[in-house]
Order: C-alpha cells, then structure tokens, then sequence
C-alpha cells in the first residue's frame, strides 16, 4: 500500500498521531493537516488517494473542504474519495456530511481497524 497515500486531517494532535500511526501500519503512506486550508494546500502538493477529514477545524472547516474539491474545475479533485471523521454524531450532521459530498462519514469515537476497512473499500470503489 506505500504507493496508496492517504491525508489525514485533524486538529486533534492525538487523533491525527493515532490515525497516522494505524494507516502506516497497514502500509500506506501518510500526509497531515492540522486545518482545511493547509488540507487544501497538501491536496495540491502531496496528491493523496484518499482523505480522512474532520469536520470542526479553524480557518476552513471539513464540510467547506469537501465542498470546494466538488466544486473544483479538476476532475481528479472533484473524484478524491473523502471519509469525514467528526464528533458530531446526529443523523441530521451525518446527512449533511453526506449531502456536500463525502463518501463517507465516521462519528468519533471509532474504531481504528473498522476505519482502515471502510477506507480500503472507498479506495478498491474509487479506483474500479
């Protein structure tokens, strides 16, 4: 999976060292941002297969992340398969989650091994 590189982002420095610890176990290789706007920037840069996103971040928050790669003009952004994490666990936040256009949606807390299953599965979808 080292060829697989996944984002993670979250401004919980525990959460995104535990997430990054458990996605480089399983192989993959792992780019961070602690907000949406240096998310945005690592998009860019670091051309991940996958992001993992929280929702209540600074400066730009997850919803406002997913809404500009699905609005973007590039086609490969506008596809990036995007799994928000977030403590907001209320049906109405988890459609609206869903309604931006997220591929999925995880509440807090979770179980690190169900999130590599669902995450190994949104990228054998994304990439068939």
């Amino acid at each position: 999976m080292a060829d697989v590189t996944v984002l993670v982002v979250d401004d919980d420095p525990v959460i995104m060292r535990l997430l990054e610890v458990n996605f480089e176990m399983e192989g993959y290789r792992v780019v961070t941002a602690v907000d949406g706007q240096q998310a945005l920037d690592q998009i860019d840069t670091a051309c991940p297969d996958l992001v993992v996103c929280d929702i209540m971040m600074p400066i730009v928050n997850g919803l406002e992340v997913v809404e500009q790669l699905r609005q973007s003009g590039d086609e490969r952004l506008r596809r990036l398969p995007v799994i928000l994490l977030s403590a907001k666990a209320q049906a109405s936040e988890v459609q609206k989650g869903l309604d931006v256009g997220a591929d999925d949606y995880i509440t807090k807390p979770f179980d690190p091994l169900e999130l590599i299953e669902r995450v190994q599965a949104l990228l054998q979808t994304s990439q068939s």
